[in-house]
């Protein structure tokens, strides 16, 4: 007898940052491949601290099982800070998430038929487009500029399901679209019918000035809007959020039932004791500051190391640059050579859902020291200047 998959099951690919992860292991590899946050910026005492007045208070209730939808004062914690960004955020609207790729999923199970349509920028996140391809959608991808998906190219994605965007400092590309460019997709995604899924796990790690508005708050309910907690408190706690349309909000939730019945309710009271009096105002600018730093020292060490003809923006937040190599050039290719060198990167193609860039890459800077990205884009440059 042997086992049968499902069809969906063939489109199930492992992802390949997690896979370049493990090549990182080696000893003396300096990794600029995965965004993780770094350890060091999480909050430890003050998660210590929380998590005992938890336990002193409300042990029992905190350990038994809890509401799908999540912590009620949780959720109003999210709306109220919402609100303050300008959007429509009832409680009645939040559902808590087992971190916002599960918010991705759900997505995914409640809006995707075999064969439907899904618009994506291009590039896009590779974690997106591998919640949503066991699905079995057919991916359109968004033209675009230097500002992200341009609004008249929507019409060519007239009848998908959604528009997938990230407009705060992007993965991989690391771009923010303007307040003049989310107005005009708002507009143009609600001229052609298309609902716009909205995903901001960035948008707090600015460096300069904050970005505009969400593309949500031009939206309306035309848009379902996702957040986490990941980036500005600790990745571990795996606790995300969505704000949905109300159209929506009952099927994700008997489908977030049917996944795992609900995120922890542990977690969740130790990530509202913490935040619940203002800790984040106060934690998250220290964030910033720290990966400013690292940003600068990787843009001093591409403008020194990195051969002609290649092409990058500075990030005006997240965590990444994006790499344009010499046309010729290809980053997958270049890896093994890249991590026998000592240092380890991400090609871009797997972040395209048609047409693969062979000739980007995405570096991490907000993990290793500065003095450890001067080394690893040192060693990158001379892999680069080998090839060219």
């Amino acid at each position: 007898m042997s086992w049968q998959m499902a069809r969906r099951a063939e489109r199930l690919n492992p992802s390949t940052i997690r896979e370049i992860l493990k090549l990182t292991e080696k000893p003396g590899i300096v990794s600029l491949a995965g965004g993780l946050p770094a350890a060091d910026a999480f909050p430890i005492a003050a998660m210590a601290e929380a998590t005992a007045r938890v336990l002193h208070g409300s042990g029992r209730e905190a350990l038994q099982y809890a509401a799908s939808e999540g912590y009620a004062p949780l959720r109003e914690w999210i709306a109220a800070r919402l609100c303050a960004q300008g959007l429509d955020a009832d409680p009645a609207r939040i559902l808590v998430t087992t971190g916002s790729q599960q918010g991705l999923d759900l997505v995914g199970k409640v809006m995707i038929d075999a064969g439907s349509r899904v618009a994506v920028e291009s590039p896009t996140y590779l974690g997106a487009l591998q919640a949503f391809n066991a699905y079995e959608p057919d991916f359109v991808a968004v033209e675009g500029d230097a500002d992200g998906p341009r609004p008249e190219a929507l019409a060519a994605a007239a009848g998908a399901r959604f528009l997938y965007l990230l407009p705060n400092f992007q993965n991989p590309s690391g771009r923010c679209l303007s307040k003049a460019r989310r107005r005009a997709l708002a507009a143009a995604a609600a001229e052609v019918g298309l609902p716009i899924v909205e995903d901001n796990p960035y948008g707090e790690l600015w460096y300069e000035t904050p970005p505009p508005a969400p593309v949500t708050a031009y939206a309306g309910e035309n848009a379902l809007y996702l957040g986490s907690f990941s980036k500005v408190l600790a990745p571990g706690l795996r606790l995300g959020w969505m704000l949905a349309p109300r159209a929506l909000f009952p099927k994700l939730l008997q489908a977030k039932q049917a996944a795992d019945l609900h995120t922890p309710g542990f977690n969740q009271r130790i990530v509202h004791e913490v935040v619940k009096d203002g800790f984040l105002d106060e934690h998250v600018p220290t964030i910033r500051a720290r990966y400013r730093r690292h940003r600068d020292a990787m843009r001093a060490a591409l403008e020194h190391h990195l051969p002609a003809g290649c092409r990058w923006e500075v990030p005006a937040g997240g965590m990444f640059f994006w790499i344009e190599l010499p046309e010729g050039l290809d980053a997958t290719a270049l890896l093994p050579a890249a991590v026998a060198a000592g240092v380890a990167y991400v090609p871009g193609a797997p972040f395209f859902a048609d047409a693969p860039r062979a000739n980007t890459l995405r570096l991490s800077f907000v993990t290793v020291p500065p003095e450890e990205i001067e080394r690893g884009v040192a060693l990158l440059g001379g892999v680069l200047k080998a090839a060219a």
